[in-house]
């Protein structure tokens, strides 16, 4: 229950964050909503089509389109506060990327599959969303090129499998989790933790 209550949390922070990229990069308002949702919710359908998981997570729970709506139209509504509330959205992105790796895992893990794939899962839902949207809207996606992001979940994904393997009880593995993994996010926003750069700059005709 209580990691249903995040992920409806973690839905409606991924939405906004969209949507401010729509407005920046000046969408119309169907464009706002569809972006918002494929940010959504484009990392657990990924996830979903790829394990063969279907119903998928939006059409088994309708509730999920409608946060995300709602959402949407709350940013076009609201945006000229936006900018004040930056850090804020911040913090709600590190908790939205844990608490979707999170689930990721809770998912391949009840269908029994193996650890590597119940990781990979987890980092798929946390991550794709945000490449999808950076896509659509033509940029590197910030996965590839911020401070430690798809490494958290990996992070994340991993401590999730490593509990559930040693048997504790689930509900207190992702708990512990998502609080390791939100922390591990915030001190990689505040001290710009980031993977080592590859930069190859030279002709090789």
């Amino acid at each position: 229950m209580l990691l249903s209550y995040a992920g409806y949390i973690a839905v409606a922070a991924a939405a906004i964050s969209a949507a401010l990229v729509a407005g920046r990069n000046k969408m119309d308002w169907f464009g706002v909503v569809v972006l918002a949702s494929v940010t959504a919710l484009g990392g657990g359908t990924v996830r979903d089509v790829f394990l063969g998981h279907f119903p998928l997570a939006w059409v088994a729970n309708p509730a999920l389109l409608i946060i995300c709506l709602g959402a949407a139209f709350a940013t076009i509504a609201l945006a000229r506060f936006m900018p004040k509330l930056h850090y804020p959205f911040l913090v709600l992105d590190a908790f939205g990327l844990v608490v979707f790796t999170v689930i990721g895992c809770e998912v391949a893990s009840s269908m029994g599959q193996t650890a590597i794939i119940v990781v990979v899962s987890g980092m798929v839902s946390g991550i794709v969303g945000g490449v999808l949207r950076d896509m659509l809207v033509n940029e590197v996606p910030l996965v590839f090129s911020s401070e430690l992001y798809a490494t958290v979940a990996i992070v994340a994904g991993t401590l999730y499998t490593l509990g559930i393997g040693f048997g504790w009880p689930e509900d207190w593995v992702a708990l512990g989790t998502i609080i390791i993994g939100f922390a591990l996010r915030l001190l990689a926003i505040a001290f710009r933790l980031e993977m080592p750069k590859f930069i190859y700059d030279k002709d090789i005709r």
